[in-house]
């Protein structure tokens, strides 16, 4: 009996998957300024930039001050009858902290503030030294893969979809005037997002092996 012929099996170290649809890419050197796209779903897989670390380093310490102003400023002033209530998003966790809301306010304080805060931190730790020439930090593999494990559940845009809906509500039973924590919340919510768009994930992986290695 003769044996069945296999096709030929490419290297695997030499290989990618699409994030986005499990293509298997050869993975070769992409040039700075230059963009990888996905053939089959013309996703961008890597897309070097200039600077890329020290932008996204940037971009990461404002995101945590706008967060530091999100969370001990006035975010909302209440009026109705004559009486006038300002609250903070730290006045809203310590409020409801106790009895049976304890668990949802404990789980929209993790979701809007501690988890953002630590996707942040992280990535100045991994992102930091490597910005400054430096071999990465210890760990430093680990800690970008519990960045973008975190990166679904930092729901701060989604907090602040829900709270522009709340208002549209409480608008006709009371005056309600934003105060500057709603408008660093706006402002924190456009920074992660341009963060996020403008990092190249791949190129951060590459770039960490590479550094481990020399």
């Amino acid at each position: 009996m003769t044996a069945p012929a296999f096709p030929h099996i490419p290297d695997l170290d030499g290989m990618m998957a699409c994030p986005a649809c499990d293509a298997l890419l050869v993975d070769r050197t992409v040039s700075v300024g230059a963009t990888a796209s996905c053939p089959r779903c013309h996703t961008v897989i890597e897309a070097p930039r200039p600077l890329a670390m020290t932008r996204i380093i940037m971009l990461a310490l404002a995101a945590l001050i706008l967060m530091i102003a999100a969370v001990f400023f006035p975010f909302l002033e209440l009026g109705a009858a004559g009486m006038v209530r300002r609250s903070s998003l730290l006045d809203t966790v310590m409020a409801y902290a106790t009895g049976l809301t304890a668990p949802l306010t404990l789980a929209m304080a993790a979701l809007i503030v501690v988890l953002p805060v630590t996707r942040f931190l992280t990535l100045l730790y991994v992102l930091g030294p490597m910005a400054f020439g430096w071999h990465p930090a210890r760990h430093a593999v680990h800690a970008f893969r519990v960045t973008e494990a975190l990166r679904p559940w930092a729901m701060a845009e989604v907090f602040i979809v829900g709270v522009a809906v709340a208002l549209v509500k409480v608008a006709g039973l009371a005056h309600v005037s934003l105060g500057p924590a709603f408008w660093a919340f706006v402002a924190l919510v456009i920074v992660t997002v341009l963060k996020d768009n403008f990092m190249s994930r791949v190129t951060v992986w590459k770039t960490l092996e590479a550094r481990r290695r020399s």
